[in-house]
Order: structure tokens, then C-alpha cells, then sequence
């Protein structure tokens, strides 16, 4: 069996290296599907919703290309600098920014049972400031959270699912991603 692999293999390379036309089976692009996708970050003090931010992809499946949302700001904050003015230092303000927001990027793939398999990747950061003095951070001293992931999940027409739930370790809030998909007609 192991010659007879070999002899084809070697008939297909000769074949190849003569200029002879070889065969070679080639899979069939499957066809371009466009897709609505909605992703929900949602901010939870215990059960109290505190926030809820929706974004809504429009993106093609079976595209090599992925979807990309960025959506954000540059928060200031006050830095400190120490100067030499003869023999006592003297304190300056001066602001540096911090990008603060969502960024996410989607990709697709139908699959033969009708569903869909979505690679997303979502980063969400947010500034936070604590108006009472605690062991974490002073008062008044913004605190920068920062959330990442990446993950696939399988999807059909008109399902939702929660993807991730995670509790930030200094104010104990809870994050939770939720994603539905829509194929359009």
C-alpha cells in the first residue's frame, strides 16, 4: 500500500515538473451570507443593571476579511511634576489622556447545519472614580478597568447566547456579554 502511495505521488510530481496538467481537487468557496450581529456589554451591581452598551455589526459570512468597531475616548488625567525652583520644589499639573472605550472584531463562517461559527474579539475599557477613600484608591484618583476576550461561539439564525460573565476584583461589579445573530435576507 506505502509503494503504491508513493508511485502516485511521484507519477503527480513528475507529472507536475513535465508541465503535464494534474489534477487537484480544490474546495468550493462557500457563498458570501450577510449577517447582523448585536453584542450587549452590560454593567451589574449585584442585580442592578448599571449600564448597558449595545453595538450592532453588519458583516459578511465566509469573508477572510474581519469586522472591525472601534468606539472610544481620551480620558485626561492629572499627572504631577516635581520642578527644581532654587531650593524648594515646586508642584505642576499637566494632563496625559488615556484611550478609554470598546473595540471589536468579528469574522464568520456558515457551517453545513445552518448555524454560524463567529470568532469575536472584544476589549472594553472604562474609568472609573471612587468618591470615598478606599484601600484600592485614593478619593477622587480615576481607576482605568480593562476587560479582554476572545472566543468563538455557534450560533443559528435568530439565537442569543452569553458568551462571558466576569466580576472585576476591586468593585465587585459584574460584566456580561451577550450575542445574538440575524441572518439578513
Amino acid at each position: 500500500m506505502k509503494r503504491t502511495m508513493a508511485c502516485i505521488g511521484s507519477m503527480i510530481l513528475i507529472g507536475a515538473l513535465a508541465g503535464s496538467p494534474v489534477a487537484v481537487a480544490q474546495e468550493t468557496p462557500k457563498p458570501l451570507v450577510p449577517l447582523k450581529v448585536q453584542l450587549v456589554v452590560s454593567r451589574y451591581a449585584a442585580d442592578k443593571k448599571i449600564s448597558s452598551l449595545p453595538y450592532t455589526l453588519w458583516l459578511t459570512a465566509n469573508d477572510t476579511r474581519m469586522t472591525v468597531v472601534r468606539m472610544g475616548v481620551q480620558v485626561p488625567f492629572v499627572t504631577t511634576v516635581f520642578g527644581k525652583d532654587g531650593a524648594t520644589s515646586t508642584p505642576t499639573q499637566s494632563y496625559q489622556y488615556r484611550d478609554v472605550g470598546t473595540n471589536i472584531d468579528c469574522n464568520a463562517k456558515s457551517q453545513a447545519d445552518g448555524s454560524y461559527y463567529l470568532d469575536i474579539r472584544l476589549n472594553d475599557s472604562s474609568v472609573s472614580i471612587d468618591p470615598k477613600e478606599s484601600a484600592q484608591s485614593p478619593k477622587g484618583v480615576p481607576a482605568f478597568r480593562n476587560f479582554t476576550s476572545n472566543f468563538t461561539i455557534l450560533l443559528k439564525d435568530g439565537q442569543s447566547a452569553q458568551y462571558a460573565s466576569a466580576t472585576d476584583p476591586v468593585s465587585g461589579e459584574t460584566l456580561k456579554v451577550d450575542v445574538t445573530l440575524n441572518v439578513l435576507k
